[in-house]
């Protein structure tokens, strides 16, 4: 296996460390897939993030002057690395205003994403920073557990069609609603599924406040649009980007304060799951909550 590649676009670099700040937001740890076309940053580790996963997709291209791979295999083309976010984050932060970067595949008797950056200093002479990163290579038999998360087409049935969303904070002492109106909705999947539900009838769902704050807290990419798929008994319903945020009061259960999504944003809801689907030119975001019972 070998994997190098190298930005030197100021631009680029910036994008890319805005990502990885967001993922070291929104996972402890997680798994870097490198294929020829795209990076991934994968959370799929239900038990351990608490029922959360994660799929956030970079197009190379976009982002590095140089990059070259070769996986395990000419058939099996990937490689899949466990890191910690954090130390991917942290290295990165030291790029500021770097004349360019190196991130490179290396052996230092375990493993490692060596990431060197190239910085000026103040004579204009140059001087290289080192981060060696450790990683863990995952097997290819392990592989099959971090794979894009499959959403298939269905019936579709759209949740408020009159393009509203509520979003309500309850606690013992205290009831707080945010109402979001006039968002957009998506086309019905055919004329008779948008007839069989109201357009004024909600859709609600309740979820843990703290998984949905650490989810807004970690947004560093604004999407250009998001988009939602619902599953069979679910419902479906999108909205250009824009910023929303929600703040618990008060004590809550053990489980945390819930909150209830219900109408039209950029939320798949489901009777397990809330999905986002978050779109930026050059980097895509999927993030699942589940849903409380």
């Amino acid at each position: 296996m070998k994997f190098r590649a190298k930005i030197v676009d100021a631009a680029c670099l910036n994008h890319f460390t805005r990502v990885s700040a967001m993922i070291a937001k929104l996972a402890k740890t997680c798994t870097l897939r490198i294929s020829p076309e795209k990076l991934n940053f994968v959370l799929s580790d239900r038990v351990a993030s608490a029922g959360v996963s994660m799929w956030c997709e970079l197009e190379q291209e976009n982002f590095f002057s140089e990059f070259q791979m070769e996986g395990i295999s000419a058939e099996n083309n990937a490689i899949y690395l466990d890191l910690t976010a954090e130390n991917l984050s942290r290295a990165l932060k030291t790029a500021q205003n770097a004349r360019a970067l190196k991130i490179k595949l290396t052996n230092k008797h375990f493993p490692c994403l060596t990431v060197s950056i190239e910085l000026l200093s103040v004579s204009s002479s140059s001087r290289v920073v080192t981060h060696d990163i450790p990683v863990k290579v995952i097997p290819r038999k392990l592989w099959k557990d971090l794979q894009e998360p499959t959403i298939p087409d269905s019936d579709i049935m759209e949740a408020n069609l009159s393009g509203e969303l509520n979003l309500k904070i309850e606690t013992e002492l205290v009831c707080v609603t945010t109402h979001f109106k006039d968002l957009g909705n998506p086309p019905p999947a055919s004329e008779d599924a948008s007839q069989e539900r109201p357009p004024e009838q909600m859709a609600e769902v309740h979820i843990d406040i703290r998984k949905l704050l650490q989810f807004l807290a970690g947004q560093q990419v604004n999407p250009t649009r998001a988009v939602c798929r619902h599953l069979k008994g679910s419902h479906t319903f999108h909205r250009g980007a824009s910023r929303l945020s929600a703040r618990p009061t008060g004590s809550g259960a053990q489980d945390g304060p819930g909150a209830h999504l219900t109408g039209t944003e950029n939320y798949l809801v489901s009777n397990k799951i809330i999905h986002f689907d978050l779109l930026h030119e050059d980097v895509s975001l999927q993030y699942f909550i589940p849903a409380l019972s």
